[in-house]
Parts: structure tokens; sequence; C-alpha cells
């Protein structure tokens, strides 16, 4: 009589698969840490900044120009753009849409909050940086070079605000920098060990809501700022423009 071990099988021998990615493995877990500080510092310092400067639109015309003269007029402004506002921006932005390249959307299989979450924070990023763009062009490279003559400044935004298509695209754009710096502001916390725990985190993201909800007021503010002035063009002696 064979013996009990002999009648047992061979078990079939598995390749083994491709190792798992260990945190702190490789370039893509430095370049996400990055990308996800450049979010915060300095990208969403300048835009909390930017919507505390544009806030003096409400008060008029001789505030918002003020303003601009005051902020063109700190030391080493184009380094401090540059590399400050600039490169962050180009990096933050290309590997964004990296990011968002390699992802997959599939919210219509698996309808998560995590999910649905995920996918605005995308599209949102996107948005914001064709506002961004179209933003830059129009005040800085059309029309009045506003560092010379910045008590032009609010007329020129007034001028863009004539077309109703673009206040739409401005209210659109705010909201979703808006959006997308609150919930990166979430999410940094998250991947930097800052909120640990469910309810660490949750709490946070009512604080993130919070403060994305007074963002998009403050814009609503500018705008109306902007709109509640009559619009007056000045002369033709005035339109000077940039080479």
């Amino acid at each position: 009589m064979a013996s009990s071990a002999s009648s047992v099988a061979p078990v079939p021998k598995i390749k083994p698969g491709v190792a798992p990615l260990r945190a702190g493995e490789g370039y893509s877990f430095l370049l996400r840490r990055l990308h996800s500080l450049t979010g915060i510092v300095p990208i969403g310092l300048f835009l909390l900044e930017h919507f505390i400067s544009n806030m003096e639109a409400f008060k008029g015309a001789e505030a918002y120009g003020k303003q601009v003269a005051f902020l063109n007029s700190l030391p080493f402004v184009v380094g401090l753009e540059l590399f400050g506002i600039w490169i962050p921006i180009l990096y933050h932005a290309t590997y964004g849409i990296v990011i968002w390249w390699r992802g997959d959307s599939n919210v219509g299989d698996y309808p998560w909050t995590g999910n649905w979450l995920y996918t605005a924070q995308r599209w949102t990023g996107i948005i914001a940086l064709v506002y961004i763009a179209q933003h830059t062009y129009y005040l800085r490279f059309t029309g009045w070079h506003l560092p010379t003559r910045p008590d032009l400044a609010f007329v020129k935004v007034q001028g863009e605000f004539q077309n109703p298509w673009m206040i739409a695209f401005y209210a659109v754009g705010i909201i979703a920098a808006s959006w997308h710096f609150c919930y990166g502001l979430w999410l940094f916390a998250a991947k930097w060990g800052i909120t640990t725990g469910e309810k660490a985190r949750r709490r946070f993201g009512y604080v993130c809501l919070l403060l994305a909800l007074g963002l998009v007021s403050i814009g609503a503010a500018s705008m109306y700022g902007f709109l509640k002035v009559p619009y007056h063009p000045p002369d033709s002696s005035e339109n000077i423009v940039m080479k």
C-alpha cells in the first residue's frame, strides 16, 4: 500500500510576480512629493495672496491700482515671479498632466466618493491651468503694460468683463482654482502625515471645504467690484501697448 504522501499531487510552481514599489523607491515617489509640495508652497500661498489682492477691486479703481503698484514695487520682483510662481507652476502643471494622462477614470464602474474627488481634482486642475494661461496672457502681454501703468489695471480687467462669456469663464476659473487648491491641501495633509486617522482627515476636510467656499466668495466679491462700476475706457492717447 502506497503511503499517503506519495498520493498527493505536486503543487505547481508559480512564477513570482512584479515586486511592489515601496514608498521611497524610484523617482516617481520624489516627483509626486515635489508635485504635492509645490501645490501648497509656493503656488498655494501665491493663490491666497492673489485672492486677497483682488479684493481691493471691491474698494474701487484707485485702491486696486495702488495694490498693483505695490506688488510691482517689491524688491527682486522679477526673481520672485520666476522662481516663486512661474517655474513652480510650470512643474506642477506639467507633472499634473502626466498624472492625469496616466490615471484611469473609472467613476462609472466604481462611483465612490474618493473616485469622484480624484476625478474632480484632475479636471479642475486642467480648467485652472487654462484659466491661468488666459488670465496671464491678457493682463501681461496685451494692451497696457501694467507694471508701468498700474493706474489702468482696473479698467483693463473691466474691459475683458464687457464680454458676458468672459464673466462666465472667470467664474468657472475661480471655482476650479479654489477647489483644486483646497482639496490639494487636504491631500497634502494626508500624504505628509499631518492628519493621521479617519477622524482627523474628516475634520480637516470640513476646514478645507470652508476655505474653498471662502475663496469662491472672495472671488465673487472681487468680480462684483469690477462689474458694479460703469466701464469708461481711457482715451486713445492712453493706449500704450507693451512691445
